[in-house]
């Protein structure tokens, strides 16, 4: 897998405007990008078809959570539109994971990762809502049970990359948001780590985000993101 397969920059904007500036800028520097609810809100799903058409990947990033017959729907306009990745919550339970890998199948470039324990949470968190379990638990328990129901990977923290590749295996997806370099500051994730230090746990995939897209110079800070997992 090439590094620009495995780096994931989010394009966490309110507008299609500063989502293309940052696509335009980066060029060839990266071909993966997460676009979630806000900007599909904001811009629309003609934006997921305009990026697809450049030859790039999208991870569209729904965090489905619904009746089983929603999701498997909300997959399928998702791979209509070219996405490689959309997420459904874990959760939801069995049925509606199973559901959006049934959809998926018509789409044989999208693959469906289950949202564990998104990354701004922690344990008290998981207490308020009345899970009595620690995350690493939780995100244990949740990525197991997708993997039963046919997803092809998780999202956790880089925290929890290394415990879901052994209970995986080699062939499962782990997509890591929450990544930062050393001294940037990690924003609202709870449980982040360094892009080095999530590849070296295991993650197939991490998710960059404001590090990149709000730095003075994104390429440059793309490049020592890339100089950091050594390649």
């Amino acid at each position: 897998m090439e590094s620009t397969d495995q780096i994931i920059v989010a394009l966490d904007f309110d507008s299609r405007r500063a989502a293309e500036q940052v696509v335009d800028l980066l060029g060839d520097e990266c071909r993966f990008y997460k676009v979630g609810l806000e900007l599909l809100t904001a811009a629309g799903p003609d934006l997921i078809r305009s990026l697809v058409a450049k030859g790039n990947e999208v991870f569209l990033d729904l965090k489905l959570f619904e009746i089983p017959n929603s999701v498997a729907g909300a997959v399928r306009a998702a791979g209509t539109l070219g996405a490689s990745m959309v997420t459904v919550h874990a959760m939801g339970g069995t049925d509606i994971m199973a559901a959006a890998v049934t959809a998926a199948r018509d789409f044989p470039r999208l693959r469906v990762l289950a949202l564990t324990v998104v990354t701004s949470m922690t344990g008290s968190d998981l207490a308020d809502i009345g899970v009595n379990a620690s995350t690493e638990e939780q995100v244990l328990r949740l990525a197991r049970l997708a993997d039963d129901a046919g997803c092809h990977g998780v999202i956790a923290s880089p925290q929890e990359a290394a415990h879901l590749r052994h209970a995986l295996g080699s062939d499962s997806l782990i997509v890591t948001p929450g990544v930062t370099l050393p001294g940037v500051s990690q924003a609202e994730h709870a449980r982040p780590g360094t892009p080095r230090a999530a590849m070296a746990a295991g993650a197939s995939h991490i998710v960059v985000g404001r590090s990149v897209t709000r730095a003075e110079d994104p390429v440059a800070a793309l490049r020592l993101i890339r100089a950091d997992l050594g390649v």
